[in-house]
């Protein structure tokens, strides 16, 4: 989410910065080149909002793009481009006429270009690099964590991620045993599958009960880390009600 924020962002402040260089020049004086102009605004964000709506029910559904984008949320970016694009040229081409009309359309469009520059850039940094909101989507976790739980990642208190890597510096501290971490299923097969489905690129929220280089096991549900019982997990379950270990504390 965070590389296609940045894109929309660029996508817009670059029109921002163009608009005004145009407009001191003179260039959207004329009527064809502004009604061209006010459908490109429009374009942008008919393919950013369309992409984000189904960005969001497709990391849902899917696995992770190949790249920025994938097929299934470019096709109807470009539809919503496309419509907006077109409504956009139809509303100005009634206006092209009027330079007075022209001149606030433009004006428009560069306040809301300048605002959403500046509104997706500050989102788009603070998720890649601070903060980022998840949604529980299955009971794994219960019930530390229930179905339909939104909760707040801290991205940082490992470290900064270097943009566009898995590479990250300044860590405030490494994961610590139980720690509850959100990772990218680690897997490089884009087709294989795991726990019934393909799983590769995306996000999963699990307790870290194994640091590197321990040995984790499971004996006859107890969890055993390099030779030795874990000891008491308060927060672990059991379908066996005679299981004392299941018990939570009071």
């Amino acid at each position: 989410m965070e590389e296609r924020l940045f894109l929309i962002g660029f996508a817009m402040g670059a029109y921002a910065w163009l608009t005004r260089r145009w407009t001191e020049s003179g260039r959207l004086d004329r009527p064809a080149f502004a009604v061209f102009w006010h459908a490109v605004f429009f374009a942008i964000a008919g393919f950013a909002v369309t992409m984000i709506a189904m960005l969001s029910i497709e990391s849902r559904r899917f696995s992770a793009p190949d790249g920025l984008l994938s097929s299934r949320q470019l096709l109807p970016s470009l539809c919503g481009a496309g419509v907006l694009g077109l409504w956009a040229l139809w509303r100005m081409r009634s206006a092209a006429g009027r330079a007075e009309k022209r001149r606030y359309l433009l004006n428009e469009d560069l306040e809301w270009s300048e605002t959403v520059f500046s509104a997706v850039l500050l989102a788009a940094v603070l998720m890649y690099f601070i903060v980022q909101a998840f949604k529980i989507p299955s009971g794994s976790m219960e019930k530390t964590l229930l179905v339909g739980d939104h909760l707040f990642v801290n991205k940082i208190v490992y470290g900064l991620r270097i943009p566009f890597t898995d590479k990250r510096v300044l860590a405030f501290r490494q994961v610590q045993r139980g720690d509850i971490v959100v990772f990218r299923f680690p897997t490089d097969d884009k087709k294989e599958e795991h726990c019934g489905s393909v799983q590769y690129g995306k996000d999963f929220i699990k307790r870290a009960i194994g640091l590197p280089g321990e040995r984790v096991e499971l004996r006859e549900g107890e969890v055993i880390v390099n030779g030795r019982p874990l000891g008491r997990e308060p927060y672990a379950q059991s379908l066996d009600p005679s299981d004392i270990r299941s018990r939570p504390s009071l």
